[in-house]
């Protein structure tokens, strides 16, 4: 490997240049692939900044502009795993060990994360939603969710599965939200479904689709912002009138 100094990253960390040499049995696309991660400046400032993966500034990035971390709020971390979210959550709520407001769930195993509570379990289990809230000690405030299935390579296969995940976390967190509260989730791009816009818009003030610059721009992923939980009991009655009405 060769390193040269490149420009500053976001968050003015400096860049080392790192190009990968053809040669030790490396496949082409595998090369390419560990040159582009270990050359992302995301990833070289999560690492200078303390952070377990990029992921946790595209977090970062939608809260500043959307404002929706705030101390002494109670979050629910869907996909947790490495723990970026999670520790974004747990500095933006000031969440602590002996008062921890912020709970994480993934079926793969992660180190603790300092201020979280960490469930090893799968969120598609039936047991999972009321271990959640259990943890919790209550209702939260935002349900966060960073879920996606294993790409298959296949867009349109890997679009539908990522889509059944947001639309599990979207009921999850609609049965859980308190009032006001708010529902962040990753989709693709490829067309969200209708009748999950058209829940969310029933029982948020507001839906919006957002890309945060930390995620790449050749990505077909886009985050689902649902702000201002309408509350239960309308919600109750939207589900019963549409019922009604098939």
């Amino acid at each position: 490997m060769s390193r040269k100094t490149a420009k500053s990253a976001p968050g003015g960390v400096r860049v080392q240049r790192t190009r990968i040499r053809k040669k030790g049995g490396l496949k082409e696309s595998s090369r390419r692939w560990l040159e582009r991660h270990l050359n992302d400046p995301y990833v070289q400032r999560s690492k200078a900044e303390g952070f377990r993966s990029r992921a946790a500034y595209k977090l970062i990035e939608i809260d500043d502009k959307h404002h929706l971390l705030k101390p002494g709020m109670k979050v629910i971390d869907l996909g947790a795993a490495p723990g970026g979210w999670c520790q974004v959550a747990v500095q933006r709520t000031k969440s602590t060990a002996d008062n921890s407001h912020v709970v994480g769930i993934d079926y793969l195993e992660m180190d603790p994360v300092p201020g979280a509570v960490i469930l090893q379990m799968d969120f598609l289990d039936n047991d999972a939603p009321g271990k959640l809230v259990e943890a919790l000690g209550g209702e939260p405030d935002i349900v966060l969710s960073d879920m996606a299935a294993p790409t298959t390579g296949h867009r349109r296969t890997d679009h539908l599965r990522t889509m059944h995940l947001c639309e599990v976390a979207a009921d999850f967190a609609m049965s859980v939200l308190k009032p006001g509260g708010h529902f962040l989730a990753k989709t693709f791009q490829g067309g969200t479904e209708a009748s999950l816009l058209d829940a969310l818009k029933r029982n948020f003030r507001s839906v919006h689709h957002v890309k945060p610059p930390a995620s790449r721009e050749e990505s077909v992923e886009l985050y689902l912002l649902a702000k201002g939980f309408k509350g239960r009991s309308s919600s109750n009655e939207r589900h019963e009138d549409r019922g009604a009405v098939s």
